[in-house]
């Protein structure tokens, strides 16, 4: 799988990844609290859908509906002993609508963090996050996932139980983090701290980058402090910012904002590009032809990026307060 993502990098230069899963399945009817990982199970042709909407708009890669499918989140639904199962599934659906395209796809198996905090600091040891991590990319890998994506990683520790259970279950991956807190992950992770130790481990991923966060402005803020450039960088931010409204919970990024964020996420360096929450699949076929009408252009500044995507949420990116250690601020969070 290596060399399809290398294969269309060399003809494209960049891969368009998709969106957001749980705004999507929001939208299909699933309820808040809800565990979106058992619609696998109870609303396959709603995952099919998903996944279709993804190939629709012209991704070349797309995430399995597998985010919490882990045991340590499937327990909050009584669900923890269907952690394999769920996983596989999820492959499965995504590889029946790979099958039907004739153009190269790649199926990256969604991990998301266990929502545990790893000793010294929480319960969950080292030893168990790996295991927890394991069972799901087996399933992953069973199901028919080209890849596995740790995704939404707060603390290295917890990126690196994730990292030893893809070499268990010999599987390429890809990882990223979120950088949500001022330029650093909840756990305080700065993104050159994340580079920095990328550039140090055995297991390489075949991309790294960041999702999720803030906006696209602080995303491509971030994707600017990444020091390893050996590796493809990947960029997955929100569709803008999040707003209550009507009840619901809505993104503020227009399709034409998200178009500019995925150009300026290609001049910064990112080559797998795509958006979290509240990318739906009507941003990504405007961002898609985006990065196919707009040449590359040279390393956007801080003032470009404020001036197309809009102001950043704080003044600093997290490297100038480096000698701040430990956990920033301690949730559960989920890809909507």
């Amino acid at each position: 799988m290596e060399n399809t993502l290398g294969n269309i990098l060399h003809e494209k230069g960049w891969i368009l990844a998709d969106g957001a899963i749980g705004t999507q399945l929001f939208n299909m009817g699933l309820q808040s609290g809800d565990a979106p990982e058992l619609w696998n199970d109870l609303q396959p042709e709603k995952i099919r859908k998903l996944y279709r909407s993804s190939i629709d708009a012209g991704c070349d890669l797309f995430l399995t509906n597998s985010f919490g499918s882990n045991s340590c989140r499937l327990k909050l639904h009584n669900k923890e002993r269907e952690d394999f199962r769920l996983s596989k599934l999820s492959a499965e659906l995504g590889r029946e609508e790979i099958e039907k395209e004739k153009r190269k796809i790649v199926l990256a198996g969604s991990m998301g963090p266990t929502g545990e905090i790893l000793q010294p600091l929480g319960a969950l040891s080292f030893k168990d996050a790996v295991e927890v991590f394991h069972i799901q990319a087996e399933g992953l890998k069973e199901g028919g996932a080209d890849i596995l994506w740790i995704e939404t990683i707060s603390h290295l520790d917890e990126l690196r139980a994730a990292i030893d259970a893809a070499k268990l279950a010999e599987m390429e991956w890809c990882g990223t983090m979120s950088f949500d807190t001022s330029g650093r992950t909840m756990m305080g992770i700065t993104s050159k701290e994340f580079s920095k130790n990328i550039s140090e481990i055995d297991y390489k991923p075949l991309a790294y980058g960041a999702n999720c966060g803030v906006g696209p402005s602080d995303l491509i803020r971030t994707l600017l402090g990444f020091e390893d450039l050996s590796l493809p960088i990947i960029a997955k931010g929100n569709a803008g910012i999040p707003k209550y409204a009507d009840g619901k919970i809505r993104y503020d990024g227009t399709p034409e904002l998200m178009a500019s964020y995925a150009c300026l996420a290609r001049d910064a360096g990112a080559k797998i590009i795509g958006g979290c929450c509240g990318t739906t699949p009507e941003h990504l076929t405007v961002m898609r032809q985006a990065l196919e009408d707009q040449k590359p252009m040279k390393k956007p500044s801080i003032d470009e990026i404020v001036e197309k995507l809009g102001p950043l949420s704080s003044n600093s990116d997290g490297t100038d307060l480096e000698n701040m250690k430990g956990p920033r601020r301690l949730k559960r969070r989920r890809r909507l």
